[in-house]
């Protein structure tokens, strides 16, 4: 059995489809480098959604309102790219000089757009929530950690706690961490 045969687009429908694309691709291509900061990606994203545009065009079931729909389609491409950014351990993200990462350098830049601003704001606000819901213990060790930038080795040292007892605490306040803000992560 052979397969459907994908109908040749017509003269108008590709006439269509490169007037929209002509009209659309300034404002697309603007929305989307303001929101995404590596030109490169900016470039790939607009591709993918003008590509995904075209395969739509094609099918019998036609796209009402073009702008809208590139919009759309390019805002989830957004989110899709930063999802699927690899996560990286803090720890894994100390510079080759041996300096620390800090927290707070991952973070939006408050000094950045109205946007990085409030999300700056809602994931410390969050952040300080979840931390105030992890037993004494292991948020103690958290902070330390990640925020004030403590060693194990110093805080075993300061509290006559084994290394191992305050690696699990942090590996459990991490998990809890993780597991409660999933949902802010997968609303972003």
């Amino acid at each position: 059995m052979n397969p459907p045969k994908t109908p040749s687009p017509s003269a108008a429908q590709e006439q269509h489809i490169a007037d929209t694309v002509e009209r659309e691709q300034l404002k697309l291509g603007n929305f989307i480098r303001r929101r995404v900061r590596d030109p490169t990606d900016a470039d790939d994203i607009l591709q993918d959604v003008f590509q995904e545009f075209i395969e739509a065009c094609r099918l019998p079931a036609p796209i009402e309102q073009a702008s809208a729909w590139l919009f759309r389609v390019a805002r989830n491409r957004i989110i899709d790219r930063f999802r699927k950014k690899k996560e990286v351990r803090l720890d894994d993200m100390a510079g080759d000089d041996g300096e620390d990462c800090r927290l707070d350098l991952l973070l939006p830049s408050p000094d950045g757009s109205p946007e990085d601003a409030y999300a700056r704001s809602v994931l410390l606000e969050e952040l300080q929530t979840a931390l105030e819901e992890l037993p004494a213990n292991q948020r103690e060790v958290f902070i330390a950690h990640e925020l004030d930038g403590a060693s194990f080795k110093e805080m075993a040292a300061q509290s006559g706690l084994s290394i191992n007892t305050l690696l699990a605490r942090k590996r459990y306040a991490v998990l809890y961490l993780r597991t409660r803000l999933q949902t802010l992560y997968d609303n972003e």
